[in-house]
């Protein structure tokens, strides 16, 4: 009676449960069937045995189909079945499977208990055939467990066949010993060797090949090698917020990672090769000008015919470029953008970009002019247009026109011409220069001013006499004019400049120049040779000058060539040239002589501003 409500009890809730629970129901049939058989081996049946190798062979058959269909399983899950479906087909035959059973274990009690049979051979023979159907049964929950355990577990690099583990040992072989086959890994992603699909280019549209590695370049220099690919590389370091990333993007651009380069207006796109396998996707923006800048632009190349020329020879002039046309970018207008996780301003992959770019700017201007919105055929096509027009204009502007002449005869008939006008009156005196400030390290104010006075005096006389005394003087007279020229008396510290400046210009000393400045304004040229020069006058008025002296009371003067000589070595008396006597003083005994008084044809006359016939 307990088999028999048992039996219901596990029928009733077989039917009952989903799909969802079909392992836990066979496991429970198995468990309510072996608890039936156990009763019923016990009640002593004669048919027992029977029954038993009966239900022994049916559940032996139901767990080989149970495994069958859970090792068919995975097979079903092709790549024409998805898993959910195996596993939902695993699970309904399983329950079919636990149901049959259940069955074949209440027809064999039944049969039990018709048959009059003694309690220990039921028993004997019973208890084999349960503990067969039992374990079947457990084994054939196990295996449905372990493929609904496996069924969605994505393939790892573990289930390719022939794959080993960090220890060397082969992975597949217990999956291989039952026969289940799983798909091999996938393979690593592969990475193209160019990303740069030039067959896609137009006319606003270049790709330019990647550029090869160069050597380092020292530090301090330019990276670039015209003036407005290194404006380009100035735009980009006074933009950048870090450094240390332009120095990486500089490496990275000297060693060739940066993949070909793709060109559009406002925008130059690139791969660049990092840390990992695959390139990240970089790429810096810049603003495209507007039709007002381009006409301007196309005004300024055509107005001239160098501009074009140098465009042609991949060139950009600096005068283009500052025509009021914000070509070249600023600081702040490159915009640049890339995939790697990195949020610098710019990134060193941008950065690399940014350099390489700087590159293609010095073979190519027109990259630059097709970053601003325009490409090379269309701006060629434009600037001819315009050149066309603007020749067209000139020459019509310039058409020849009927200017008046003269005939050639009357061009070459003689004339007289007329007198030419009377010339200006002679200003009464000279101008006065204007005043000249003075400057730290500069020229002394006085001296240029001294200069311009002496220049406007030589003027007005050439202009009034016809003639420039000064032009026939000697480098040293005219040192000695113009240092006679400077007012004041004495030697000052403006003074002693002047005259260390002159003598060293005349090669002489201060005191030889002081010397000839007082002769000179003594008498001019003449005095200056009577100081320096000494001669042998006629006979007469040289003879006649002695017995004067005698008559105005003073000693006998001692002569030589010109000069006539106090006894007492302090007064002397030269004649000039000119018939004049000129005075002169010492020290006693030391042959120093300055001139002093004024010269005057009498011999005593020019000794009268040196003191009384007592004094001398």
């Amino acid at each position: 009676m307990s088999g028999d409500r048992d039996e219901s009890a596990a029928t009733a809730e077989s039917g009952d449960r989903d799909e969802s629970g079909a392992t836990a129901e066979s496991v429970a049939a198995a468990q309510s069937g072996h608890t039936g058989d156990r009763n019923a081996a016990q009640s002593g049946h004669a048919g027992d045995r029977n029954a038993a190798q009966s239900g022994h062979a049916d559940d032996r058959n139901a767990s080989q189909s149970g495994r069958e269909g859970a090792r068919s399983a995975p097979q079903a899950g092709a790549p024409t079945t998805r898993p959910a479906d195996a596993a939902r087909e695993a699970l309904r035959a399983a329950r079919r499977e636990a149901v049959r059973a259940e069955a074949e274990a209440a027809g064999a009690r039944r049969g039990r208990r018709t048959s009059a049979r003694p309690v220990g051979s039921s028993s004997a023979s019973a208890r084999p055939g349960t503990e067969s159907r039992t374990t079947a049964r457990v084994q054939a929950a196990h295996d449905m467990r372990q493929f609904l355990a496996s069924a969605f577990r994505m393939p790892s690099v573990a289930d390719t066949p022939g794959a080993t583990d960090d220890t060397g040992r082969d992975t597949t072989v217990g999956e291989t010993d039952r026969g289940e086959t799983r798909p091999p890994a996938p393979a690593p992603p592969q990475v193209p060797a160019t990303m740069a699909t030039p067959h896609r280019d137009t006319e606003l549209r270049r790709t330019f090949p990647a550029l090869p590695p160069r050597p380092d370049s020292p530090e301090g220099r330019a990276f670039a090698e015209t003036w407005w690919g290194n404006a380009w590389v100035d735009a980009l370091e006074q933009g950048a917020l870090d450094v240390k990333r332009l120095v990486r993007g500089r490496d990275y651009a000297d060693q060739g990672h940066v993949d070909a380069i793709t060109v559009t207006p406002g925008q130059v796109l690139a791969y660049v090769r990092g840390s990992r396998p695959r390139p990240y996707r970089v790429q810096v923006r810049l603003r495209t000008l507007e039709d007002a800048d381009w006409e301007g632009f196309l005004d300024a190349a055509a107005g001239r015919p160098g501009h074009i020329a140098a465009l042609l020879d991949k060139e950009l002039p600096q005068s283009l470029a500052d025509c009021g046309v914000p070509l070249l970018p600023g600081p702040r207008d490159l915009a640049p953008q890339c995939s790697c996780p990195d949020s610098g301003h710019p990134c060193k992959h941008a950065a690399a970009l940014c350099y390489q770019t700087a590159r293609l700017l010095d073979a190519d201007p027109f990259v630059l002019l097709l970053l601003r919105g325009r490409g090379e055929k269309g701006l060629l096509d434009a600037l001819s247009r315009r050149s066309a027009a603007r020749a067209a204009r000139a020459a019509q502007e310039g058409a020849p026109r009927s200017l008046p002449g003269v005939r050639a005869a009357d061009a070459l008939a003689p004339r007289r011409l007329p007198p030419l006008p009377s010339p200006l009156p002679v200003p009464p005196h000279p101008g006065q220069p204007p005043a000249y400030p003075a400057a730290p390290g500069g020229p002394d104010p006085f001296a240029l001013d001294q200069l311009a006075t002496d220049a406007a005096a030589r003027a007005h006389a050439l202009l009034a006499t016809g003639r420039d005394p000064v032009g026939e003087l000697t480098l040293w007279q005219d040192a000695v004019r113009l240092a006679a020229a400077r007012p004041g008396s004495g030697l000052t510290a403006t003074t002693r400049s002047l005259y260390a400046t002159l003598a060293a210009a005349t090669d002489r000393t201060p005191a030889d120049l002081a010397r000839a400045v007082a002769a000179w304004r003594q008498g001019g040229p003449e005095g200056l040779a009577v100081l320096e020069e000494p001669w042998d006058p006629p006979a007469g008025r040289f003879d006649r000058a002695r017995p004067l002296l005698l008559a105005a009371d003073l000693p006998a003067f001692r002569p030589w060539r010109n000069r006539l000589t106090h006894p007492g070595g302090h007064v002397q008396l030269r004649l000039g040239r000119d018939g004049l006597w000129y005075a002169y003083e010492s020290e006693p005994g030391q042959d120093d002589w300055w001139p002093r008084g004024t010269p005057d044809l009498d011999p005593v006359g020019a000794l009268t501003g040196l003191g009384t016939p007592d004094d001398l």
